[in-house]
C-alpha cells in the first residue's frame, strides 16, 4: 500500500511542482501571477489540441512527432498567455492581482470551450475524449530493470525535478539570477545599475508561464492517461501557488513540498484502509483535502513571525514599477 501511495503522491505532486517552479521564477522578478491556474489549464488544452490534430490527421503515427507537436502546442499556448499578462502588467502597469485573476478565468474558459468543441468534432457520445497513443509516449518509463516501481515514472516527471534543480542553480549561482533577484527586490536600483528591468520581467514571466503550462500538460497526458474532460483539473493551479509560499520561494524545497502536497491530496483514499481507522465520511474526506492549504497558512504565519529576510518574498512583489519615479 505504501509503494502505491508514494507513486500516486509523486504523480499528483508533479503538476504542482511545474506550476510552483514557474511561479517562483515569475515572483523573483517582482510579479505575482495569479493567472497560473488558467495558464496550466490553457497549456494542457493547447497540448491536447496538438495531439488531437496529429492523431486524427496521420496514418503513420510516430512517437517523437507526437511529442514535439504536443509539447510545442502547449508551449505556444502558455507563452501567449504569459505575453498577455506581461503586456497588461509590465507595459500597461495594470493591477497584477486583477490581471492574474482575469487570465485564470480566460484560461479555464479557453480550455472548456475547445474541450467541448473537440468532443463534438470527434463524434464522441461521452463528455470526455482520450488521446491514447500520445499518452503512451508520455508515460514511457526508462528502460532500467533494477529501478523499483516507486522510482519509475514517465520522463516528464524527471524533467520537472531537473527544471527545479537548474532553476535553483541559476537563481543562486549565476549573474542572470542575481540580476533577476535585484529586479524583484528593488527595480529602481537595478535600473540605475544598467539592468533592463522590463526585459527581465518579460522573460521571467513568459518562461515561468511555459513551465507552468507543461504542468497542466503532464496532468492530462500522464496522470489522466491522455483523457480530457472539462473542469477535471480541479484546484491544482491554486495549490501550485500555495506551494510557492510553502517552499519559501526556493525551487529545491518545492520538489519535496510537491510530493507532500500530492500525498495530502490523496491520503483520504488510503486512511480508511488502515485497519484501526473507521471509514471516513464525505465531510471528513473534504476536511483532509484542505490540509495543504492549512499547512500553507501555518508556514506563512511562521515565516512572518521569524521575519528573516531569506524567508520573505521579493520586496517589490506585486508592485508596478514606474521608471519616471526613480
Amino acid at each position: 500500500m505504501f509503494a502505491d501511495f508514494m507513486t500516486r503522491a509523486v504523480m499528483q505532486g508533479i503538476p504542482l511542482l511545474y506550476g510552483s517552479t514557474g511561479e517562483i521564477l515569475t515572483e523573483k522578478s517582482g510579479h505575482l501571477n495569479l493567472g497560473i491556474p488558467g495558464i496550466m489549464y490553457g497549456g494542457a488544452m493547447s497540448g491536447f489540441i496538438g495531439a488531437f490534430i496529429y492523431e486524427n490527421n496521420t496514418t503513420d503515427f510516430r512517437g517523437w512527432k507526437a511529442m514535439l507537436i504536443t509539447v510545442g502546442f502547449s508551449i505556444l499556448g502558455s507563452l501567449l498567455m504569459g505575453l498577455i499578462y506581461c503586456f497588461l502588467t509590465v507595459t500597461l502597469r495594470a493591477n497584477q492581482n486583477v490581471a492574474g485573476l482575469a487570465l485564470t478565468t480566460f484560461g479555464v474558459g479557453f480550455g472548456n470551450f475547445f474541450g467541448g468543441s473537440l468532443v463534438r468534432l470527434s463524434g464522441s457520445e461521452n463528455a470526455s475524449l482520450r488521446m491514447i497513443k500520445t499518452s503512451e509516449v508520455f508515460k514511457r518509463k526508462p528502460p532500467i530493470e533494477w529501478l523499483p516501481p516507486v522510482l519509475s515514472y514517465g520522463f516528464f516527471t524527471y524533467f520537472a525535478i531537473i527544471v527545479a534543480i537548474v532553476m535553483a542553480f541559476v537563481l543562486r549561482r549565476t549573474r542572470i539570477g542575481l540580476h533577476l533577484r535585484a529586479v524583484g527586490e528593488n527595480p529602481a536600483t537595478a535600473d540605475a545599475a544598467g539592468i533592463n528591468v522590463n526585459r527581465y520581467k518579460y522573460v521571467a514571466t513568459c518562461v515561468g508561464s511555459i513551465i507552468a503550462g507543461l504542468g497542466g500538460l503532464y496532468y492530462v497526458m500522464d496522470y489522466l492517461e491522455g483523457s480530457w474532460s472539462n473542469d477535471a483539473f480541479g484546484d491544482r493551479g491554486w495549490l501550485a501557488i500555495a506551494l510557492v509560499i510553502f517552499a519559501i520561494w526556493r525551487p529545491l524545497i518545492a520538489v519535496f513540498g510537491s510530493i507532500l502536497f500530492g500525498g495530502l491530496c490523496i491520503c483520504h483514499l488510503y486512511v480508511s484502509e488502515i485497519s484501526f481507522i473507521p471509514k471516513l465520511s464525505l465531510a471528513a474526506q473534504e476536511l483532509i483535502k484542505m490540509t495543504p492549504y492549512v499547512v500553507t497558512i501555518i508556514i506563512l504565519i511562521l515565516i512572518s513571525l521569524r521575519r528573516k529576510r531569506e524567508t520573505q518574498p521579493p520586496a517589490h512583489l506585486g508592485l508596478p514599477y514606474f521608471r519616471e519615479e526613480r
